[in-house]
């Protein structure tokens, strides 16, 4: 249901390595099937209607994100008002904000700047965030409403793994004159990479693979530093590598 991980490279080589097919749409699903759900889940009503097809269903939602559903689904809305942070296009969003009991009383918001158009029912907020969301970000948006709301109860969703690559990568990105983001365009975690990269070193560059490397990048340049988004496979790190070999002495 849905690409497995926000890399289209390894879901190709995945189709074309495996007898598979890409569902996007419940419907499509025969009785029956073996249904792998993808890394970022799916909704509430999605998950009922594929038990009411018997299908064999492999559950490969990320625990994070498993973990923000279920927080989702357990905030008593009869006290809070509830906030994701996130993008509200995504599927992990979409899925964690159908399990909320009181879909008319949670908002999805990417910026402080969008709680002025929102009137909360409730004068106690509670907040999570998209697994793969910038930490900084968060807790602009956390301060903001701690300075307004009676109580705010917050909940630290962000992926360790994503918190870890984010620092790791905003310290590397101080020491490069150029930096690598490798990874699918569609991932949010990978442009959240990027961004950061790109607070740091201005030649920040997001590629899916080794055939996007342009020579006139590393020209003049000494230090090239790399990173890749969580959907990133071992395998086009390595083609990567190997190809700025043969550019680098």
């Amino acid at each position: 249901m849905g690409p497995l991980i926000h890399n289209q490279k390894e879901i190709d080589r995945l189709k074309n390595n495996y007898d598979i097919s890409l569902h996007q749409n419940i419907n499509e699903v025969k009785q029956n099937d073996t249904i792998i759900i993808r890394t970022h889940g799916i909704t509430k009503d999605n998950i009922q209607q594929l038990k009411t097809k018997d299908a064999d269903i492999i559950n490969a939602t990320c625990p994070y994100v498993t973990t923000l559903q279920n927080i989702v689904k357990n905030i008593d809305q009869n006290i809070y008002s509830v906030v994701i942070f996130g993008d509200k296009n995504h599927p992990e969003v979409q899925g964690a904000k159908s399990w909320a009991s009181n879909l008319d009383d949670i908002y999805v918001v990417l910026s402080a700047d969008e709680f002025e158009n929102i009137t909360f029912k409730k004068d106690k907020i509670a907040i999570v965030a998209q697994t793969t969301r910038n930490k900084q970000n968060y807790l602009k948006i956390v301060n903001k409403l701690i300075l307004k709301y009676k109580e705010v109860l917050v909940f630290n969703t962000i992926c360790d793994a994503t918190l870890q690559n984010q620092d790791a990568t905003y310290e590397l990105s101080k020491q490069t004159d150029i930096m690598l983001i490798i990874g699918g365009k569609n991932s949010s975690n990978t442009k959240q990479l990027f961004d950061i990269a790109l607070s740091n070193c201005a030649n920040s560059y997001l590629i899916e693979d080794e055939k996007e490397l342009q020579d006139v990048w590393f020209e003049n340049k000494k230090i090239c530093g790399i990173t890749a988004g969580a959907s990133t496979p071992n395998w086009i790190i390595n083609n990567i590598i190997e190809k700025l070999k043969d550019k680098c002495e």
